[in-house]
């Protein structure tokens, strides 16, 4: 599960923007009783949560900051900042800047830890990794690497680990790959279950299509294609809908739509041939069975191009009617989102461009002290622009 992710300096950002999914306890949680998982960190962690503003506003670059993130843990490759992922002002004004990626997640094991990196066009400045059993209690040092003087120069200070450990994790080359995924590597469990969550759980990715070529991922699509209970995840978009018959070869193309009349009828047509609205969910459903039934961490972007208002509903509250360990966060036009009877507060985020520096800032609805529960069109703050999110001119 995650609970916060916080960065700078990624592409249209370049300030300090936090992303946190604790529920914020007290009277409240009695309305939403659905919208959050219980732990035993001490942390209620919320199911879902909604990322509103304009077009060019950044909604997607806040994901693909988590996707830049991931790539660092998925390939064991040289780790340094890339050109056109850096903010163009700080550009201006730095000859070396620093990106920042800062993770808390609760893993398998039920163990809090937190991921701190800071890289350059030189590699990683700084990685600090630490645990705790609860979220306010004393966090653990795991690791901790710094860059020194020179590019190969790295101080890493390692706790509760062996001898041979910290004399193998010294051989290591700093310039290729992460510190906490060699440390992984070299037995550590904090470090094994860490990197198991990055590169298992946190899905912020674009669906796959047959145009993407990638045989792992239509592999494990296909697994869950399946089964039956992705069949009833995907009748959402069409209730006739009645069963499926996957393509081996082509699944996003050539399976068949197998639907049944109000006579009874069986008619059968290849997905290709079938509506837009189908073919799109057919893929993103495929998502949701991985939050609700494999606890993953799904960020979809912009959803709404996708989904029509109602089936937008439907999709939240089937994952907040499941019981499980998974969320769901999802980009959107739609103000039929700004909805406190269906969201808290906290689980409503904002993104939106400042217009003099042309740089975008992530914040929660939470931030409003005088929007409240009571207030029923929170569309029309935001459409006043009160709540910022709206294009200018």
């Amino acid at each position: 599960m995650l609970i916060e992710y916080k960065f700078n300096n990624f592409c249209s950002f370049n300030s300090d923007n936090e992303f946190n999914l604790v529920a914020p306890g007290g009277k409240i949680m009695k309305r939403f009783p659905d919208n959050y998982m219980e732990t035993n960190n001490g942390c209620d962690i919320f199911k879902t949560a909604v990322i509103v503003g304009e077009n060019a506003g950044g909604k997607s670059n806040f994901i693909n900051s988590l996707k830049f993130l991931k790539t660092m843990f998925a390939n064991n490759e040289s780790v340094r900042s890339i050109h056109a992922y850096i903010n163009s002002e700080s550009l201006k004004h730095k000859t070396m800047p620093i990106q920042k990626f800062e993770l808390t997640v609760i893993a398998d094991n039920n163990i809090i830890y937190n991921y701190e990196i800071m890289i350059d066009e030189d590699g990683i400045l700084a990685e600090n990794f630490s645990s705790q059993k609860r979220i306010k209690s004393i966090k653990q040092d795991i690791m901790r690497a710094q860059r020194g003087a020179g590019k190969e120069k790295y101080s890493v200070d390692l706790y509760n680990d062996t001898q041979e450990v910290k004399k193998a994790m010294k051989k290591t080359s700093p310039s290729i790959g992460l510190f906490v995924t060699k440390l992984a590597l070299l037995g550590n469990e904090d470090a094994i279950a860490f990197v198991n969550w990055m590169n298992g759980k946190l899905f912020p990715e674009s669906v796959y299509s047959e145009a993407n070529n990638d045989v792992k991922k239509a592999q494990e699509d296909i697994r869950i294609f399946r089964d039956i209970r992705y069949v009833d995840i995907f009748r959402m978009v069409d209730y006739s809908i009645c069963n499926i018959e996957i393509d081996e070869e082509k699944p996003y193309s050539k399976t068949r739509i197998i639907r049944k009349n109000k006579n009874g009828e069986i008619l059968s047509r290849e997905l290709q041939t079938d509506s837009t609205g189908v073919r799109e969910f057919f893929a993103w459903a495929v998502q949701i069975f991985r939050v609700v039934y494999e606890n993953r961490v799904v960020f979809a972007d912009e959803m709404d191009r996708v989904l029509n208002p109602i089936l937008s509903d439907r999709v939240i509250a089937f994952i907040n009617g499941k019981r499980h360990n998974g969320q769901f966060i999802f980009s959107t036009h739609n103000v039929l989102h700004l909805d406190l009877k269906t969201y808290m507060k906290e689980q409503i985020y904002f993104i939106t461009k400042n217009r003099e520096n042309l740089t975008s800032e992530l914040y929660s609805l939470s931030d409003f002290p005088e929007v409240r529960y009571e207030t029923t069109k929170i569309y029309e703050f935001y459409m006043k622009g009160i709540l910022g999110g709206t294009a200018f001119e």
